[in-house]
């Protein structure tokens, strides 16, 4: 039997297309961790993003069928945006639009000459700060900043406005950049 490093994704993917569940599994070994680490980001909830990922296995069993390999990566990049896909469905049925968006006068605003820079800052600490912002900004900022969609394509797939798209995302900058400020600032304390 060959390793789960051995199959190439063409070869991963035609063996799941035929059911097989030892493929299934090499499947779940091999793309588990970074399917869960969206499912994290969008979530910001380990036992939520289980139940997405879960979710978003079985919904790539059901349609791995319609998957055309296009070269190598192209797999990991359909899985993604499948669990990209599950986590928005799973917000959305969380909750209703209008509950996603904070107040805008929760946050104050702020001036965008603060550096930006996440320089030094350890990637489980961003990850941590991303996971605390409120639900629609971090569907956003994560839509915005790690799937590289516009404000036009996240109002489209969320069913807002693009000015709104995109007065949250710069919310959630803010509130990001204000964590970071933070962080530094107790990490010189030290």
């Amino acid at each position: 039997m060959q390793s789960k490093a051995d199959i190439s994704e063409n070869e991963l993917s035609l063996r799941c297309k035929q059911e097989d569940m030892n493929a299934r599994r090499m499947l779940y070994e091999r793309y588990g961790g970074v399917l869960m680490a969206i499912c994290l980001r969008y979530t910001g909830n380990r036992e939520e993003a289980e139940d997405v990922l879960h979710d978003g296995f079985l919904h790539i069993f059901e349609s791995i069928k319609q998957f055309t390999y296009q070269g190598e990566g192209s797999l990991k990049a359909w899985l993604s945006r499948v669990m990209v896909n599950e986590a928005l469905g799973f917000l959305r049925k969380r909750n209703a639009q209008t509950q996603q968006e904070v107040l805008l006068d929760e946050i104050p605003d702020m001036p965008d000459t603060e550096d930006t820079g996440f320089d030094g800052l350890p990637q489980s600490v961003l990850m941590r700060m991303i996971s605390e912002l409120p639900d629609g900004y971090r569907t956003i900022f994560n839509l915005y900043v790690f799937e590289d969609k516009s404000h036009k394509e996240i109002a489209s797939m969320l069913g807002i406005s693009e000015r709104t798209s995109s007065s949250q995302f710069y919310r959630a900058k803010s509130l990001l950049m204000k964590k970071i400020n933070e962080y530094r600032n107790k990490e010189l304390t030290r």
